[in-house]
């Protein structure tokens, strides 16, 4: 079954080439279908290519889906046209009082802040307490994941000698985890990072399990024993040029930093790098539809 997005959203042409299933408002509300309702805080600055690369996730299912794109108000985005928030975007005001299935925050380039120094802080930490109550299962990725851990369970982000950028080898801890049914034992993930949470403060944590780590890259995936929140440290979403096209914005900048591990072919940058993730994003934001919200969601919330 297709995701329900707006007709005139850029991420629909896109996805239609791809042969990704999207549905307009007005096709949807012709079925008599039980949609599931999902809220994308999009803290990301490029906000079109988030968009883009999980809604091409989210239409790999069999199951309806109707998609929300949520903002932060107290944050004026810088490479995001004003008339696409307006167009596209609700804010938490106009949301707050419904229900959704499920949510995902993504990641924003603000790791190399204190959590209390993000100028949204105070406004990401009442949507994440209305999670708890508003929403079946929230799936939090990159930095998004490192402040849900902090403000949910006081987990803290730790600053690398160096930033973690490339593709790394992660392990499945557990075989009888629905999150990682498919996975192979060993799974490659993208990352882009200049912060870390530690193995040991999470395992001191009983609602938290750890389900996938790597010896270069740390924790990768945790999820709360009853499955409303999943953290993900890394970016499974990006697609094959996401890290290329920020080590040349780097670069072009004049920021001093190494190339991103295991991505360029022979470590050439005129390369194109081999996209080696596809199937394990596919698997987990599947997985995470079906057994985390479509299976523990009420048809009807109350």
């Amino acid at each position: 079954m297709p995701i329900n997005i707006p007709h005139n959203l850029p991420a629909k042409e896109i996805l239609e080439k791809e042969n990704i299933f999207v549905m307009d408002e007005l096709r949807a509300y012709s079925q008599d279908i039980r949609p599931l309702n999902i809220v994308i805080l999009n803290i990301m600055p490029e906000k079109e290519k988030t968009e883009t690369r999980l809604l091409r996730l989210l239409g790999n299912s069999p199951l309806q889906v109707n998609i929300t794109l949520l903002r932060p108000t107290t944050h004026e985005s810088k490479t995001t046209k004003k008339s696409h928030l307006d167009q596209f975007y609700r804010t938490f005001d106009e949301i707050r009082d419904k229900k959704f299935d499920g949510m995902i925050i993504t990641g924003a380039p603000v790791e190399q802040l204190s959590f209390t120094e993000v100028n949204y802080w105070d406004e990401l930490k009442e949507i994440m307490d209305w999670t708890t109550t508003n929403v079946t299962s929230t799936l939090h990725i990159c930095w998004g994941a490192q402040a849900g851990l902090f403000h949910h369970y006081g987990v803290k982000k730790y600053p690398l000698k160096k930033k973690c950028s490339g593709i790394f080898q992660h392990r499945r801890l557990y075989k009888n985890i629905t999150l990682l049914r498919g996975f192979d034992d060993i799974f490659n993930v993208p990352v882009s990072r200049y912060t870390t949470v530690k193995q040991e403060e999470i395992e001191e944590i009983p609602n938290l399990t750890i389900l996938s780590t790597s010896d270069e890259a740390g924790v990768c995936l945790v999820a709360s024993n009853d499955g409303k929140r999943i953290f993900l440290t890394g970016h499974l979403e990006y697609d094959e040029y996401t890290l290329k096209e920020e080590y040349d914005r780097d670069t072009s900048k004049g920021i001093s930093i190494h190339m991103p591990n295991n991505y360029f072919p022979n470590n050439d940058p005129t390369k194109q790098p081999i996209h080696s993730w596809r199937s394990h994003a596919n698997l987990l934001f599947v997985n995470w539809l079906n057994y985390y919200v479509y299976q523990e969601t009420p048809y009807i919330w109350e």
